[in-house]
């Protein structure tokens, strides 16, 4: 039975999941992005990625209130894929330990697997996290 979590606003439970599907520009590729110089995706972009499928998994499940953020990110990046080609991302809450909230993710293109790894983000309310900045 998953387990279920009612943090400060927060109702999420394990097993949550989304997929992204992206296809590959070459605003993606390491290149335009300034980590390399091969016309391949980029890791900075395979974590935002990984960042946005995270997001959408628990996006219908957060009180208006509430957002999260990023915290850590363990990424490893197996595989290039070229421009033109299809990743999907899929992220699955695997883990809640008060308002940290782990994903396991995954990348694939048509030839498998690209990356595996783990995103951790904090479910944070929004005002108070942006009244920070003042």
């Amino acid at each position: 039975m998953p387990t279920v979590v009612a943090y400060r606003l927060v109702s999420l439970e394990q097993g949550l999941r989304a997929e992204v599907v992206h296809t590959v520009t070459d605003a993606d590729t390491a290149i335009a992005v300034g980590s390399g110089d091969v016309p391949v995706l980029g890791t900075p972009r395979v974590i935002a990625l990984c960042e946005g499928a995270t997001v959408a998994a628990i996006a219908a499940h957060l009180d208006p209130d509430r957002t999260t953020v990023g915290m850590r990110v363990q990424l490893d990046h197996l595989a290039p894929t070229a421009v033109g080609s299809s990743v999907r991302v899929e992220a699955v809450l695997e883990e809640l330990d008060g308002p940290r909230l782990t994903f396991k993710v995954t990348v694939n293109d048509d030839r498998g697997l690209v990356a595996v790894g783990r995103v951790t983000r904090v479910s944070v309310d929004r005002q108070r996290f942006l009244d920070k900045l003042r």
